[in-house]
């Protein structure tokens, strides 16, 4: 299993393409409010992410996740 920094880093390349204004990532970093994604390109991250690590984010799961650190225990714990 993977730890959470090696899954932090690959979301972090991930968000990278989606990262317009060059913010620095953390655990923290919120999606809507500091990246300030539209529900277009979260559709579009989320599946970038679940193909990265072969996963299904269910929308509920989606509706939970505002946060990079939240994405990472969800990623951690779909993993396992």
């Amino acid at each position: 299993m993977t730890d959470r920094q090696q899954i932090f880093d690959s979301i972090a390349a991930q968000i990278a393409p989606f990262n317009k204004k060059g913010i620095d990532l953390s655990e923290a970093t919120t999606f809507a409010g500091d990246l300030e994604w539209d529900s277009l390109t979260v559709m579009d991250f989320v599946a970038a992410i679940e193909d990265e690590f072969d996963i299904i984010i269910t929308m509920n799961m989606q509706a939970e996740i505002e946060n990079i650190g939240q994405l990472v225990d969800a990623v951690a714990k779909l993993k396992c």
